[in-house]
């Protein structure tokens, strides 16, 4: 099994058939996402994960919350490859094939959902991913459903770590779209598209959760 960084193409490993990627922080990270998900997701319904990279979020969230649709989503073709190979493996019921998915796209290949859930994208996508993210993710929700980011997210009001402030200038050394972002930004966006204020956990290794629900109309669907 290769370890696998997002957005790094051509991954190479000693298991060049196998086309299943690991992503080690998501063993470190998920039961701590699922504590809070549980405060989170509705008890029923379709959760689109947005960015689903490896696919391991994705099969376990899957096998915990298993009265739950999830639908796992990647632009990139060996993460579409890795999530497929890990739900064959898994042979969960509500565990859907994954999608073809880029959050910046106009278009995107499902009409509705119950949930967003976005790990770990904001800062290695450009800025325009996560303008979509908030787009989309407003004509799908119904009122009331949540969107949940997870990452490492700057604010203002907290002095970011040392070991942030170092990963986010490797990032901007390896993309310069790519880069920490600030959650005071993603409040206005949220604002723009009609979610509710923001509802942030702290979690271990300076990640943050940010929890938006769905209130009212977007502005851009004011007349």
């Amino acid at each position: 099994m290769t370890i696998w960084v997002p957005g790094e193409a051509g991954a190479g490993g000693a298991e060049p058939c196998d086309p299943r990627r690991h992503a080690p922080a998501t063993l470190r990270n998920r039961d701590d996402i699922v504590t809070k998900l549980r405060d989170m997701l509705p008890s029923s319904g379709l959760v689109l994960e947005v960015a689903s990279g490896s696919g391991e979020h994705a099969v376990h969230f899957a096998a915990v919350f298993s009265e739950l649709d999830w639908q796992p989503t990647d632009p990139d073709p060996t993460a579409l490859a890795s999530i497929a190979a890990r739900r064959a493996d898994a042979a969960l019921p509500n565990l859907r094939l994954p999608l073809q998915l880029d959050a910046s796209e106009a278009s995107w290949p499902i009409d509705r959902a119950d949930a967003v859930l976005c790990i770990n994208m904001a800062h290695i996508s450009p800025w325009d991913a996560t303008v979509g993210l908030f787009t989309h993710a407003a004509r799908l929700l119904p009122p009331g459903a949540p969107l949940i980011l997870y990452g490492p997210w700057i604010r203002t009001d907290t002095p970011t770590a040392p070991s942030n402030l170092a990963f986010d200038a490797d990032l901007r050394a390896r993309d310069s779209r790519w880069g920490l972002r600030r959650a005071e930004d993603a409040g206005l966006l949220a604002e723009r598209h009609g979610f509710g204020p923001c509802q942030l956990s702290a979690m271990p290794a300076n990640n943050v959760m940010l929890l938006y629900r769905r209130t009212t109309a977007s502005v851009s669907d004011l007349p």
